[in-house]
């Protein structure tokens, strides 16, 4: 079941393990069943402190993970591999008395809540997001006596998710009913609760002498290089890694020929946690206003002060603003082809955008749905051209330029889209199950309308030194003008604003 590499590191991490565990299963004859059987025994098999128990469970397969004569309420359904394979072995070693890495603040909230709370979290073993809102969830069933958290495997449980009408994942239900789609934070799901942080202790901080807005890779390295200046550093951030956590295959990150969205993610959150920085997670800022310090309003309330500022809130996918996008969003209108393609299984799609990310969304989602759509708006793909040549090599693809999409339409979901021949004008429909849309990013920086100098894309304009036309506040990475949108150049320009700051705190 698993190959010689895993098993390895899996048993490193068993030697983590505190207390002795059981694992109670439930499964059938079918080959899913077989799959969970041949993986709970291949787990059992490696350590001491694992035993294995017939369960039962509202779904077969199904298995739970426990304390030795205490149900603690981490149940999988299907089987937890691929991205969900680090879901699992976060709850072996939770269950079994290790603790998650979660300050005491948010585990009093936790304990706070009133249950019974049963929460089941649809997921697709492609997707990034999905073990973000999984491990969250098991960390709220391992503290709290009266929560339950079922992690259900979309492919293996077709029926249900289709009857459920569930086309984006993640997707949590609580206590039957729908509660939150996409990604999600512990800290989101608090607040989605009506479990919220202490703003007093927010409001009681110490000013800071750099705070970093936005936590993606940008807001990461200019963390760091404040940091090792020995001045006082703080980072609030909406979510830790930003965009990059939705990115699957990373080729072009100088020294590392591979990697992943969410790998690259822990290791930037690693790296910042190595140094004195106070990380303020799942924070939106609302505003920016100069008096003594630099005061920075929350959405929540807060108001953090600081001597200088880096802002690098990043950006966010750029919306096509037809009829129907809106009110299809996780109804077949979808964002993310690695986390929702599987959803569409033998499906036919589109894509709009033919840039690289359009084009490659294209070819991704061809190796798994009947046919794909491109629709470009130009005459002519913008994609690179090794791109391309892959592109138009593929049976089940049909691309269509000079194509200005005008509406998604469709009942409860997604049935069709419409689309203008920029030439003839013609309007054309066509029949699909999901539309993916993928034609660039929109900055993030509405918050600081009529406070500093944007250009007419909303991007801050900044200089060589990441100064923005506020003195103290600087900007990198997405959400500023630079010519180029890559991770390696965010991160560079991180450093560079951070650098800026500490300079004007000396000169200042």
């Amino acid at each position: 079941m698993l190959d010689q590499e895993i098993k390895s590191q899996l048993q490193e991490y068993l030697k983590l393990l505190e207390n002795d565990i059981v694992i109670k299963a439930s499964v059938g004859s079918d080959d899913v069943s077989k799959e969970v059987d041949e993986l709970v025994n291949e787990i059992t098999s490696m350590s001491d402190k694992i035993s294995i128990e017939q369960g039962s469970f509202d779904r077969t397969p199904s298995f739970s993970i426990n304390r030795k004569g205490e149900d603690s309420g981490v149940i999988f359904a299907g089987v937890p591999l691929g991205h969900e394979f680090t879901s699992l072995v976060l709850a072996l070693l939770q269950v079994s008395g290790r603790a998650p890495k979660v300050d005491e603040a948010t585990i009093e909230q936790i304990k706070k809540l009133e249950g019974p709370l049963h929460f089941e979290t649809y997921v697709s073993l492609s997707c990034q997001k999905c073990p973000d809102v999984v491990q969250a969830l098991n960390i709220m069933s391992v503290v709290h006596p009266e929560i339950t958290h079922t992690m259900v495997e979309g492919s293996a449980f077709k029926e249900e998710v289709e009857s459920k009408d569930v086309m984006a994942v993640p997707s949590v239900y609580l206590n039957g009913e729908q509660f939150v789609d996409g990604r999600q934070t512990l800290e989101s799901i608090l607040e989605e609760l009506g479990s919220s942080v202490d703003i007093s202790e927010l409001n009681e901080k110490e000013p800071y002498d750099v705070l970093v807005v936005g936590g993606g890779p940008a807001g990461a390295s200019a963390a760091i290089y404040a940091a090792r200046k020995g001045i006082r550093t703080g980072i609030v951030a909406e979510r830790f890694g930003g965009q990059v956590q939705d990115t699957l295959g990373i080729e072009n990150f100088i020294t590392t020929k591979y990697t992943e969205g969410p790998k690259l993610v822990a290791n930037l959150e690693e790296h910042v946690n190595d140094y004195d920085v106070d990380i303020m997670n799942s924070m939106r800022a609302k505003s920016l206003e100069k008096k003594d310090f630099f005061e920075l309003e929350l959405e929540n309330g807060a108001m953090l002060k600081s001597k200088t500022l880096v802002l690098s809130t990043g950006a966010r996918w750029r919306n096509i603003g037809v009829p129907g996008e809106a009110e299809f969003k996780n109804k077949g209108v979808a964002y993310c082809p690695h986390c929702d393609g599987p959803i569409f299984e033998g499906k036919e799609v589109a894509v709009i955008g033919g840039g690289n990310s359009g084009v490659e969304a294209a070819i991704d989602l061809a190796g798994i749905v009947k046919h794909v759509t491109v629709l470009e708006f130009l005459p002519e793909l913008k994609a690179d051209s090794v791109l391309q040549d892959r592109l138009h090599s593929l049976p089940n693809v049909t691309v269509i330029t000079n194509a200005r999409t005008s509406e998604i339409y469709g009942s409860d979901k997604v049935e069709g889209l419409r689309y203008v021949d920029r030439e003839s004008e013609e309007e054309i429909d066509i029949a699909l199950a999901g539309v993916f849309v993928q034609i660039g990013l929109v900055p993030n920086t509405e918050w600081l309308e009529g406070t500093l100098e944007r250009n007419k894309f909303g991007e801050i304009i900044v200089d060589e030194r990441g100064t923005t036309s506020i003195p103290g506040v600087f900007a990198a990475g997405d959400c500023t003008n630079s010519a180029y949108k890559q991770i390696i150049i965010s991160m560079g320009s991180g450093a560079t604003a951070a650098l800026g700051a500490f300079d004007h705190l000396i000169r200042n």
